[in-house]
């Protein structure tokens, strides 16, 4: 692929350092969601090639990536940073024309990856072990160890930022790394390739492999010589993916789905509350793990909240990625169909606002009209399913109490937030919601690389960003040395 001053193949793979055509010769088109037209194509690797990624990984284990230090390690993820902060735009263009999002969007994505790998190159020296008081004639003390060859399975809602918190982390504990993404949006993956050979990676620390998920995917699942594996996508391939790594008694880091509640209570600031209400559902055209699909507001202010709110969302635009608006094209028909498929289950609700489509949008594009739901019962499947579309639920409550029974009353539990000024509600509801994040009067934080990220429930289990993330691509090994 050819962008200024980044090229790579997209129709091959790569493996110990060198781009190479899959053995079965297949090809895969991508297509650019907001008009359909194919942009490239991609290898649909076979189990020859799982295998040759996988060995030249641990070939690199036990010589030139296995030999270097921490430091050294560290240093290389921290040049990785800087070749991509060097490539800021064109990575954001590749992947608003792979994936459809506003362009603004792609950029945060790929600045958000620059400060994964700079944010684990400074930690990669950082993780310690620690000295245990035992009997008076030990010593004892704790390793962090690599787990060895990791695999890496990732989604195509966000690329980039995937790849930074999962392979930026497993490299600097010293894994080395085999890198499956989506066949539907993989081209930036790709350029991580190109990028490491750039910043001088050793052969074999970094590969990767382009393909269906039901043919590689499933191949580096299986493979008997992965150590570790780490799955972003939908709850029923992660069920699918845990229970295949089990049969190699291998960890999983499983990050999945989400129906994710901001609590609104009659004293919060609504003015502040406001954008974070709808940006957080509406964010990459809803296909979001962490989205705000659930609004829960207190019966005491919701005809007000509701009146704000409509304003705000029939004034959402949605058009071309390129165009930048805030809305694009959600990734493929199929994806649509999936969304336009639980919007008809809305005909007993109450639609109150709706975004715009844009004028002149391409006929072949992949486009859904974000829509707000008010009065909503929490039991309603709109309420209780992902969508991964930009829908959302406004759901009344009486109390504290039953705020906490109807957002915990999914099978999900990623992400919530709260909103109010009472400091002793915040610690009680922050402390009763299950959920692996909290967000008080915000939502996300800023997307902070620091904070550690993962759920309960239906949502996944293991926690990526942040120290959490190192010691989940680790091992710890106990050393107790008898003094002779």
């Amino acid at each position: 692929m050819l962008n200024d001053n980044l090229w790579y193949p997209t129709d091959k793979i790569f493996i110990n350092g060198q781009w190479k055509d899959c053995h079965s010769k297949n090809r895969l088109p991508i297509e650019n969601p907001s008009n359909g037209e194919v942009i490239a194509e991609i290898s649909d690797s076979c189990d020859i090639d799982i295998d040759e990624a996988v060995n030249s990984a641990s070939n690199a284990l036990n010589n030139s990536w296995g030999d270097l230090t921490a430091s050294e390690r560290g240093r290389l993820l921290l040049k990785l940073s800087e070749l991509v902060r060097n490539r800021i735009d064109n990575l954001a263009i590749i992947e608003s024309f792979d994936v459809g999002k506003p362009l603004k969007q792609a950029k945060s994505d790929a600045l958000a990856l620059a400060r994964y790998f700079e944010f684990y190159g400074g930690a990669s020296d950082k993780i310690m072990g620690e000295t245990i008081p035992y009997l008076k004639d030990y010593t004892v003390y704790t390793l962090r160890e690599p787990h060895g060859v990791t695999g890496h399975i990732i989604p195509w809602n966000y690329p980039m930022q995937i790849i930074g918190r999962t392979l930026g982390a497993s490299l600097a504990m010293g894994n080395a790394c085999v890198l499956k993404p989506s066949e539907e949006a993989c081209l930036t993956a790709l350029a991580i390739g190109q990028l490491a050979n750039e910043a001088g990676f050793p052969e074999g620390s970094i590969n990767i492999v382009t393909g269906l998920g039901e043919k590689s995917g499933s191949s580096l699942i299986k493979h008997p010589d992965i150590n570790h594996i780490s799955f972003t996508g939908s709850v029923e391939i992660g069920k699918k993916v845990q229970t295949e790594a089990a049969k190699n008694l291998i960890p999983v880091t499983l990050e999945l789905g989400g129906k994710s509640p901001q609590i609104v209570f009659e004293d919060a600031n609504l003015e502040k509350a406001l954008p974070f209400l709808i940006n957080a559902g509406i964010q990459n055209a809803g296909q979001t793990c962490s989205a705000s699909s659930r609004i829960l507001v207190s019966k005491k202010i919701y005809p007000e909240l509701i009146e704000k709110m409509s304003k705000l969302y029939c004034k959402l635009k949605v058009a071309q990625a390129i165009d930048d608006k805030d809305l694009g094209p959600v990734i493929s028909s199929r994806q649509r169909e999936i969304i336009t498929n639980y919007l008809k289950l809305s005909k007993d609700l109450e639609c109150i606002s709706e975004g715009k489509f844009e004028t002149n949008l391409p006929e072949k594009g992949y486009y859904v009209l974000p829509k707000l739901f008010g009065n909503v019962k929490y039991s309603h499947r709109l309420a209780q399913e992902e969508i991964f579309g930009p829908v959302q639920v406004v759901i009344p409550f009486e109390d504290e109490e039953d705020a906490v029974k109807i957002a915990n009353s999914t099978k999900y539990g990623l992400v919530a937030s709260i909103w109010t000024l009472d400091g002793a509600r915040q610690m009680r509801v922050a402390k009763a919601i299950k959920s692996g994040q909290v967000f008080i009067n915000n939502y996300g934080a800023g997307g902070g690389v620091e904070l550690p990220f993962g759920g309960k429930g239906y949502s996944g289990h293991g926690r990526e960003k942040g120290f959490e993330a190192l010691y989940g691509f680790s091992t710890l090994k106990t050393v107790a040395a008898l003094h002779e």
